[in-house]
């Protein structure tokens, strides 16, 4: 405790005599500082305008397609394929009664043997 108390009014005799000081800056240096600063600030150049970052993806495949009347056609092409897909013409195979329907299993050889099926060597 008692290096600590001593290191304590180390410090502090540090900091009370660091607040007497009155350091003014140099005038040489507070010129030289200003004189560079100045420097500096003519080299740059005032910011040009925002230029916008382009036409992002969706835009292109939209501008490919032809632009939101081409995207509502498409829209309308996908609805009219689910709607067929789900319910098909009477013509057409029904794909959602085929994954229900379940399988049927035919046995060809059920009446016979197999020994009469297969011809014998002789």
């Amino acid at each position: 405790m008692a290096e600590t108390d001593t290191e304590d009014a180390i410090l502090a005799a540090h900091f009370a005599a660091a607040r007497r000081m009155v350091g003014a800056m140099p005038a040489e240096l507070e010129a030289r500082i200003l004189a560079d600063a100045a420097q500096v600030q003519a080299g740059r150049t005032a910011p040009g305008p925002a230029r916008s970052a382009g036409a992002g993806l969706m835009q292109q495949f939209l501008r490919v397609l032809g632009g939101w009347p081409a995207m509502g056609g498409l829209a309308a092409a996908c609805a009219a394929g689910v709607w067929i897909g789900v319910a098909p013409p009477d013509f057409l195979p029904d794909p959602v009664g085929l994954m229900v329907q379940g399988d049927t299993d035919v046995n060809l050889l059920d009446s016979y043997a197999l020994s009469s099926v297969l011809p014998e060597e002789g």
